[in-house]
């Protein structure tokens, strides 16, 4: 069973207030350098075969800062890139939420297309399709790390999870939090949501591996013993 865990960069200066995007020169402020490094310590403990990021600067320091102290080098995937949200880019989200669009985000995702920018959609599939493809790469007893963005987050865990994109604004990532899905070959199962505890993972046996049972891919009736 691969497991992947997911990672939202740390803390900028425009987190919050303005709709980032895929604005260049958009650095890690002070508290989110702080963020990464708390983030590298609580994960120190786990194995890593990949650290993976999006190309954007404020991921690839989050991940930088996980990857250095294990002499590993970041692996960068477009596919885990922000939401292209064209006209929104960079508008403060107090000025968002007033056009039209906002409650078709909020409400119906899977029918948003930002104004010369990518369906929320698209973000999903291409982020799935990357999950999917280093899920091979790393191999069914791989576990790696992807640092990118709330919206691709979010639309990796529904995923994971059978809901519906419209569903996806009933999960959260915050900064440098952590989500944990382990792929069997049945389903996944979600390990942890938007965690900010140290994270121990069990070793691969057929009594812990994620909730399953007999076949690997089966979910422990009453709950099992354990997954963390």
């Amino acid at each position: 069973m691969t497991t992947l865990l997911l990672a939202r960069h740390g803390l900028t200066a425009l987190t919050g207030p303005v709709l980032a995007g895929r604005t260049p020169g958009v650095h890690l402020s002070e508290e989110g350098r702080r963020q990464a490094g708390a983030l590298a310590g609580r994960i120190a403990g786990v194995r890593l075969d990949a650290v993976v990021s999006s190309p954007l600067e404020r991921c690839v320091e989050t991940a930088t800062a996980v990857a250095e102290g294990r002499g590993m080098a970041v692996k960068t995937d477009e596919r885990f890139v922000e939401c292209g949200y064209g006209g929104w880019t960079g508008r403060p989200l107090e000025e968002l939420a007033k056009e039209p669009l906002w409650r078709v985000v909020q409400a119906h995702p899977s029918a948003a297309v930002f104004p010369g920018g990518e369906p929320l959609a698209d973000v999903q599939h291409r982020a799935v399709a990357a999950v999917r493809e280093w899920n091979a790469r790393v191999g069914e007893k791989g576990v790696y790390l992807v640092c990118s963005h709330g919206d691709v987050i979010k639309a990796i865990v529904a995923d994971a999870l059978g809901l519906h994109l419209d569903q996806f604004q009933r999960i959260t990532a915050d900064p440098a939090a952590l989500t944990v899905i382990r792929y069997a070959p049945l389903r996944p199962f979600l390990l942890r949501l938007n965690d900010m505890g140290e994270l121990r993972l069990p070793e691969d046996s057929e009594e812990k591996d994620g909730g399953e049972n007999i076949t690997g891919s089966d979910a422990a009736v009453g709950g099992g013993p354990g997954t963390t």
